[in-house]
């Protein structure tokens, strides 16, 4: 810990002697989903009722202080945090001084000082800040405090602040609760004779034919004629994305000039596989990677420009992408707007709504989920960006994307982002999962696993997209799953280990005294079989979300 910190830390032992803080433990809690994205005249009342931070209740007023790195805010000195705990965060903000202010929950540890959650403050209302924080090592001492986006003198009002441990063990059974919860169902089949009786002792067994959640990976024209790579693929995944081959420079590199040639081949090869495919990406507003001929156009030229390639594209693959990226990434970068006004993203989702009225459009951009360093991509700032879409001609915008190019995942982070985008009950993806490359194959995989374990069980999460490309050079953007022979890396047996798990095995019993026998099962198509004696019956049935049970009757 700097000498800084230190000392920052002797003052608030002085300034907040009642907010230091010995840490405890948390016994069969159940985690807590709800979260906010609307300013509110009074703050809720704390999570956990405050989780561990014994003196939560109450309004703390906490002014910025200036050290030789720059302003912060002050909060708590927390004692004998410990590695390996997961720490969910959360709390209530308001800002003085200024109408609205990004705010950030930090944490100074001797290892280090990291960014545990954000809030978009205002001065009139309060706003909600969810986050969390997991440890390598432990820390007898460090400093949770708060910051304003900028170096201005901000007093920032805290309430109901919270903040709550859980071990691995208590947060693996959450993940557990809700896939329980929202990815399977329970069935229970009814066999009877053909007078209507019981039939007790049937041997009955189920196979899952095909899986109700999207799980898949980005393809590149690779694939094509590779044929190893083809039953590699679709012996796994489900859905799939193109990862270059439909972006703007791609299909028309010269004005005028449209090739989908490569398009059109890698639809011919996920349609043969019954995959669905999401439509990646209408326009990415990076400068960057926007046609040359396309930057050069202003006015008229580029407003029938961006028209002709939205009616272009869907109306010749019309009902056959389940999803259209239409923005990418416009949290980073405004090309469209800066040059065709404000409104320019929303008559982006009007067209392309009419051009494909069945399509489901997102906006889609990165470091939302993966940290919450990055100002620009807070999931407030987000959340701010989205509602305008959505408030548009009859909401347009109906999908959320994350992309998810991480590092090092912290988890607790992950969880209260998705809960603070499920507040706007839209379905939400995660569209690029990888990690980045510099952490190694082991915590490559390690990591992912975590990721994928934590996206699939949260509630919110309507399908995953992973970012492994092979490309011609038999490398990924950041992460394989496989190597040029299609051997697993790491990273690809955590899948094929996830995929495994996430699917319905091994389904068999025998009907009870009243003719029935029971089974959890995860949500998809099935196939019952039931057999008596000499009597057998096949039955085939959709296993859709539902509370219910699902109730499946037999007759021999």
């Amino acid at each position: 810990m700097s000498p800084n910190m230190k000392a920052a830390i002797a003052l608030l032992l002085m300034l907040f002697g009642s907010h230091i803080l010995v840490l405890g433990t948390a016994d069969g809690l159940r985690y807590d989903y709800s979260a906010s994205t609307e300013c509110k005249s009074h703050s809720e009342p704390a999570l956990y009722q405050g989780g561990i931070l014994t003196e939560s209740t109450g309004q703390s007023e906490v002014k910025n202080f200036r050290t030789e790195n720059g302003a912060s805010s002050p909060g708590f000195v927390l004692s004998n945090l410990t590695a390996g705990t997961i720490y969910s965060f959360s709390c209530w903000v308001q800002i003085k001084g200024r109408d609205s202010a990004l705010i950030k929950a930090r944490l100074n540890t001797a290892s280090g000082t990291t960014c545990i959650g954000t809030a978009l403050a205002r001065s009139h209302c309060w706003s909600f800040l969810k986050g969390g924080f997991v440890l390598d090592s432990p820390s007898l001492s460090s400093l949770l405090y708060f910051k304003a986006s900028d170096q201005n003198d901000t007093t920032i009002l805290v309430k109901s602040t919270s903040l709550q441990p859980f071990s691995q063990e208590q947060w693996n059974q959450h993940r557990e609760d809700s896939i329980q919860k929202t990815r399977k169902r329970f069935i229970t089949v009814h066999v009877s004779d053909a007078q209507g009786n019981r039939v007790r002792g049937a041997n009955v067994s189920a196979q899952q034919l095909s899986k109700d959640f999207p799980f898949g990976s980005a393809i590149a024209s690779t694939i094509l004629g590779n044929k190893p790579y083809q039953d590699w693929f679709s012996e796994r995944f489900n859905a799939a994305v193109f990862e270059n081959e439909l972006k703007w420079y791609a299909t028309e590199p010269q004005p005028g000039k449209l090739n989908y040639t490569l398009a059109d081949g890698m639809l011919e090869f996920v349609r043969a596989h019954q995959i669905s495919v999401r439509g990646h990406n209408i326009f990415w507003e990076d400068p960057k990677y926007t046609p040359s001929w396309v930057r050069n156009l202003t006015g008229d030229a580029l407003k029938a420009a961006v028209n002709s390639r939205i009616r272009s594209l869907l109306r010749r693959y019309k009902g056959d992408f389940v999803h259209w990226d239409v923005s990418n990434e416009m949290l980073h970068f405004n090309f469209y707007e800066e040059r065709l006004g404000p409104n320019a993203t929303l008559e982006f989702f009007q067209t392309a709504k009419q051009a494909d009225p069945l399509t489901t459009l997102f906006m889609n951009d990165f470091n939302v989920v993966e940290t919450c360093e990055d100002d620009n991509a807070s999931v407030d700032n987000y959340v701010v960006r989205l509602r305008q879409l959505m408030q548009g001609d009859e909401g347009m915008l109906q999908g959320i994307g994350l992309e998810g190019h991480f590092g090092k995942p912290n988890i607790p982070l992950m969880r209260a982002v998705l809960d603070k985008l499920a507040t706007l009950k839209l379905p939400v993806w995660l569209t690029e999962i990888d990690i980045s490359r510099n952490l190694g194959l082991q915590n490559q995989a390690a990591y992912l696993e975590e990721v994928l374990r934590e996206g699939f069980s949260h509630p919110s999460m309507h399908g995953i997209m992973l970012w492994t490309a092979l490309d011609k050079s038999g490398t990924c953007y950041q992460m394989c799953l496989t190597d040029t022979n299609f051997h697993n890396l790491p990273t690809g047996d955590v899948v094929d280990k996830l995929l495994k798990e996430w699917q319905s095995r091994d389904i068999k019993g025998q009907t009870n005294v009243r003719g029935s026998y029971s089974f959890s099962a995860f949500l998809g198509e099935y196939e019952v079989s039931v057999s008596s004696g000499n009597a057998t019956k096949r039955v085939t049935f959709s296993l859709d979300g539902s509370q219910e049970t699902k109730h499946i009757n037999v007759q021999l």
